[in-house]
This record gives C-alpha cells, structure tokens and sequence, in this order.
C-alpha cells in the first residue's frame, strides 16, 4: 500500500511528527511505501475558494500543491499528523486541507484509506473532542475508510512522548495496516 503522510506541524522534532515517525516505520517494516508531505514548510498558499479548479484541477495558485497533489492521488492512504493548536487541527495542515479543492473529486472516487495522529500538553478527556469531530467529518466528506486514530495525550514535548505509550501505539498503527 502507498500511504502519504501529511505533517502539519511547524517544529520538525515535535511530538507529533515523532508519533508520526514512529507510524511510519511501522508501516514501512510490513512492506508499504510511505511518502511525507511536510505541509508546515512547504510552499503552500491558502485556498482563495474562486473555485476555477471545478474541484478537480489544476489550481490557479502555482506553489507546491501540484507536486503533493500527484502524491495524495497515487496514495491508497492518507495519515493527517498535526499537533493540537486550540483544540484544532494546525493552520499549516489545515491550509494543505483547504486545497483538496481542487482535488476533492478524485479523492472521493478513490475510496482512500485515512488516520489521524495528534499530540497535545493537555491530557483533560475532552482534549480531542474537537479534532476528533473535524477528522470524522472529513472521513465522512471525502469517503475514506478510517484505520484508526493515535491521540496523543498528555505529548506536549519529546520527552513526554517518548515515556507515553503513544509511540508504540503509532508504530503498531503502521504495522497492522493492510
């Protein structure tokens, strides 16, 4: 399976992007290919929504979305990595989000599989309800199949991670994907 993973989180050695890191050599120990999209560093412009695109493409904007458009499309799987900003997604990943609309046809024909992985300080049981809602809603949106979700709570810096047991749960994500 070719599974791209989609990073919005502006520190590289963050939390999230270890439990993403983790994932992925999960994933990649059972055999599937695996591509980062690191979204928070990236040229990447906000949808202005003029919708030229038809919501197939290509885009007005002329900045990286082209390159990870081919990405996403050639995936069987989309992993969305973000820390929890405000009880939200990132700016940075929401901004790659906003852009599926000139890609929003194709990834729905395509049935793609999807998870979600986030980290936050903020370890209250409430503290993903939001984001949680958010991803469902777009599994829903855009008819991917969901297989599974990494909630990082109480992972507000790499030393809290590293002792939580959410790093070995992100890598036996990856490794029970089929």
């Amino acid at each position: 399976m070719e599974t791209v993973v989609l990073e919005g989180s502006p520190n590289k050695k963050g939390s999230s992007n270890m439990l993403a890191a983790e994932f992925i050599r999960g994933a990649r120990e059972a055999g599937h290919v695996v591509e980062i999209i690191d979204a928070a560093h990236a040229n990447l412009h906000p949808c202005t929504g003029c919708v030229r695109c038809g919501y197939e493409g290509p885009c007005v904007q002329k900045d990286d979305m082209e390159k990870f458009r081919k990405q996403i499309l050639e995936a069987d799987m989309m992993v969305f990595v973000t820390p929890l900003y405000y009880y939200g997604m990132s700016a940075q990943l929401k901004v790659l989000l906003d852009r599926f609309c000139a890609i929003n046809s194709s990834i729905t024909r395509k049935n793609m599989k999807s998870a979600m992985i986030s980290a936050a300080w903020n370890s209250d049981s409430w503290t993903f309800e939001a984001l949680a809602a958010h991803y469902q809603t777009l599994v829903r949106y855009l008819n991917l199949q969901d297989m599974g979700t990494i909630w990082g709570k109480g992972c507000g810096t790499p030393s809290m991670t590293t002792h939580s047991p959410h790093p070995k749960l992100a890598y036996e994500l990856g490794q029970k994907l089929r």
